[in-house]
């Protein structure tokens, strides 16, 4: 039994701004034509099709093109949901489509309901386990508020089904969080009161498990005797932790005996991630000190984060980065003997509450220097005119919402019927006017007052 396992196409999702669409639709395309190069009996997406449970139009739009593709090849698809994903909105209509070949999972009492496929060696049942958030589904299966007592829980009705079916040759879908697995900075976390994580122990007597939710490739230690258990990690990477990943699906073969091999499929790469470290002048001059090094024409075709070490932030950086690396995505600030400017930023800010303070901020940010005096005193000119504007609307308000203001109310009161309301309320909106008069004139006269 040949399969081809993938997961967290994260449809919809963006690379700190940067539109990922396009290049998942041309994953997608790509996952067709190894399914069919390789002739595998299903395709199996382990959770996270969408990046949001509310997915976009345009999102919608790719994974409906992609099924397309694949109910035309006559290939099985076993899709599970992810922690991203609705399970209500990508489960709807899963009867129907199963009969295009595209097999959703995503409610609970779907765990046990296997795909059932045959190679030369007999029958194979493939089950699918959605994300189970322990509080929504441990009643239900009668477990513990905990993601191991959940998948056990569900692992016990698996190796139940196929016991009663007498298939000896399992795979399943996970999406779940391994204890041991190393995760990226781009996973949601799942954890539910520190209990987020599961043994790989769960699995026992799986033959093959295909995971889901961590976006690095890498293999589970099971410590049981043909149990494989794998994630294949995200076709595209999400964030510039996983810049060294090696980006892949999962080429998984079962034999008769159930032993798996597992080969892995590199995916496209759109454009490479690189980081750069150093002063301004110095990268721009082309003396970057890069990690992983990455030559000059790299950087110019990567998605790039710049951390500059300037000990004064130099004037607009990210324009004079993108000048020469068009593609630069993220800068951030480290100074050389500082902490990192973010995280001092921020610290700042929270202690300050003077705006005028929080004004001379941003003018250190932009500028690369502190502010001036006179700065200092158009800023806080600055402040002041708002902060009286506000008081003066403040006022307003108030006059309009307990003087002539209440007018209207008392028009509604009075009024036959809500008809009769509207049909007046059109013409009667002089009270409006005479409450903003009433609310400048003690203004003016403060002012006359203050001019005599």
């Amino acid at each position: 039994m040949r399969l081809l396992h993938t997961s967290d196409w994260h449809l919809g999702r963006t690379l700190y701004g940067e539109n990922l669409l396009n290049y998942q639709a041309a994953f997608l395309d790509w996952l067709l034509t190894e399914a069919k190069a390789h002739e595998v009996h299903v395709v199996v997406v382990a959770g996270d099709i969408y990046d949001r449970a509310v997915p976009t139009v345009d999102a919608v739009a790719v994974l409906d093109h992609a099924l397309r593709g694949f109910a035309a090849a006559r290939i099985p698809v076993l899709i599970t949901s992810g922690n991203h994903d609705s399970a209500v909105r990508l489960g709807f209509g899963s009867r129907l489509s199963e009969l295009a070949g595209v097999h959703l999972r995503t409610a609970v009492d779907d765990i046990a309901r296997p795909v059932v496929l045959a190679d030369e060696h007999g029958e194979v049942a493939l089950y699918g386990i959605p994300y189970l958030l322990p509080d929504a589904v441990m009643d239900h299966l009668g477990a513990e508020r905990s993601h191991a007592s959940v998948l056990a829980a569900a692992t016990r009705l698996i190796r139940s089904d196929a016991a009663q079916r007498g298939i000896a040759r399992t795979v399943v879908a996970a999406h779940a969080f391994i204890t041991g697995a190393v995760a990226s900075e781009s996973e949601r976390d799942i954890r539910v009161g520190g209990i987020g994580d599961a043994p790989a122990s769960v699995f026992a007597g799986l033959n093959y498990v295909a995971l889901g939710h961590l976006h690095g490739q890498q293999d589970v230690g099971t410590r049981t005797p043909r149990t494989t258990a794998r994630y294949c990690g995200s076709p595209l990477a999400f964030s510039f932790s996983e810049r060294h990943h090696n980006k892949s699906v999962t080429l998984a073969e079962v034999d008769g005996a159930g032993r798996v091999r597992t080969t892995r499929l590199p995916a496209p790469v759109p454009r490479p991630l690189c980081e750069v470290r150093g002063k301004l002048d110095d990268l721009l001059a082309g003396g970057e000190d890069s990690v992983g090094k990455p030559a000059a024409g790299d950087l110019a075709r990567a998605w790039v984060r710049v951390v500059l070490t300037d000990t004064i932030r130099p004037a607009a950086p990210m324009e004079r980065l993108r000048a020469k690396w068009p593609h630069t995505l993220v800068l951030d600030f480290a100074p050389e003997g500082g902490l990192s400017s973010a995280t001092a930023d921020l610290g700042r800010l929270t202690r300050t509450a003077d705006p005028i303070e929080i004004c001379g901020h941003f003018v250190e940010f932009t500028s690369g220097g502190t502010a001036s005096y006179d700065q200092r005193a158009v800023l806080r000119d600055v402040v002041e005119a708002v902060l009286a504007s506000e008081r003066a609307d403040d006022e307003l308000a108030v006059a309009i919402g307990t003087g002539t203001a209440s007018r209207g109310s008392v028009d509604l009161d009075m009024a036959g019927s809500i008809d009769q309301w509207l049909a007046r309320a059109g013409s009667e909106d002089d009270w409006l006017a005479e409450a903003v008069r009433e609310a400048k004139e003690p203004r003016e006269a403060d002012g006359n007052n203050a001019a005599a």
